[in-house]
């Protein structure tokens, strides 16, 4: 087991993420021994001489005791307002915190929108890049006060998957309340600990708990996040925090798998961006698109769903409904029922040279089945 993980352990970059649950007290306050521990870790890594990004949640949770809030809201304004108090007691600690070392941290809030929209998405790599050439710690977290859908599903364990993407970095460390992923509820007799996870088939028959008090995320979200971070994910406690950075077997290690990992953009496209409409296509136009990685031509759509404007994610959907692909579309929802059915040398003859282009091209298209 020490022999596998040698990769997290002698990783050069390493994204850490860490949940509510590992941060605050159990009345929602933020707890500084627990983010010290954490944070003497991280320092003794850097020190090392690995670069590290923290993916740190809590700014919601953080919020709670200030605003007399015994468990998270559940309406939206209230979790914003506990997000934006949250937010600058979270970061002021871990400012703190990593001087203790001589580091200084920087602070960069992630919407959906930052992954989806691809201009934002450069300019967040080309920040965190920035930070950590530097010698900052980039802290990097959802921005929960204004980003209504990850506010609502809690996808931090996503969203650290897709910056060890988007850091390029050689493994990621996901930190939870419980100590590894077991077969069932760890309190039940005859439960065991899943050492490793080789492929999807090792984790038949599991049962993935839902999130906790403070939290959103539960162990589908960090399962989810092992299978799209492309990269050796370790699944622990903060506890175990050093161990793991460490390679030693202690919590879940997934393997990344024999798959090349996504390009940024394929990865984007497919696990950053939510359709905004869809576009049903018949059973050559699938085959295209699917098998033979083709782009999708105006002859193979046969409907529309929805409404969307040119340059947004669009889902690729069979007759039966099922999501096949998603891409960037060329055209506006309104344009694409009289382009149905026609070839691009049709459509350029009668509509004009402008229409002689694909629905989606195949370099702004990622398949999903």
């Amino acid at each position: 087991m020490v022999t596998i993980r040698k990769a997290v352990g002698e990783a050069r970059r390493i994204v850490v993420k860490a949940g509510s649950s590992s941060l605050t007290t159990p009345q929602g306050t933020i707890d500084a021994n627990r983010i010290d521990a954490l944070v003497d870790v991280l320092a003794a890594r850097r020190a090392a001489g690995t670069e590290i990004v923290f993916v740190s949640s809590g700014a919601i949770a953080a919020g709670l005791g200030p605003l007399g809030l015994t468990r998270r809201p559940r309406d939206l304004a209230t979790q914003q307002a506990a997000a934006s108090v949250g937010q600058g007691l979270l970061v002021a600690r871990y400012t703190a915190s990593f001087a203790r070392y001589g580091l200084t941290v920087g602070q960069v809030l992630l919407t959906p929108d930052d992954m989806m929209r691809r201009s934002h998405h450069r300019n967040a790599q080309r920040a965190v890049a920035q930070l950590l050439a530097l010698g900052i710690v980039p802290v990097v977290n959802e921005n929960d006060t204004v980003a209504t859908d990850e506010i609502r599903f809690g996808d931090n364990d996503r969203l650290a998957a897709l910056v060890a993407h988007l850091t390029r970095a050689d493994a990621l460390v996901l930190l939870s309340d419980v100590d590894a992923l077991y077969t069932g509820d760890p309190a039940r007799p005859g439960v065991r600990r899943i050492e490793e996870v080789r492929s999807p088939a090792d984790l038949a028959g599991i049962e993935l708990g839902g999130s906790g008090r403070v939290g959103t995320g539960g162990m589908v979200t960090k399962v989810e996040a092992a299978r799209i971070a492309g990269v050796p994910v370790v699944l622990t406690d903060a506890a175990r925090a050093a161990a793991a950075l460490a390679g030693e077997p202690v919590g879940t290690y997934f393997h990344p798998g024999d798959a090349p990992r996504m390009s940024s953009r394929n990865l984007w496209l497919a696990h950053a961006t939510t359709g905004q409409g869809r576009v049903v296509l018949d059973a050559g136009a699938i085959e295209a698109v699917v098998q033979r990685r083709k782009s999708l031509l105006p002859a193979g759509v046969t409907g529309v769903q929805g409404e969307f404007a040119a340059g947004d994610p669009v889902d690729l959907v069979g007759t039966d409904g099922r999501v096949v692909a998603r891409g960037l579309v060329n055209y506006d929802a309104a344009e694409i029922p009289e382009l149905m059915g026609r070839s691009t040398r049709w459509l350029a003859r009668e509509l004009g040279p402008e229409y002689e282009r694909e629905v989606i091209h195949r370099d702004h298209l990622v398949v999903l089945a």
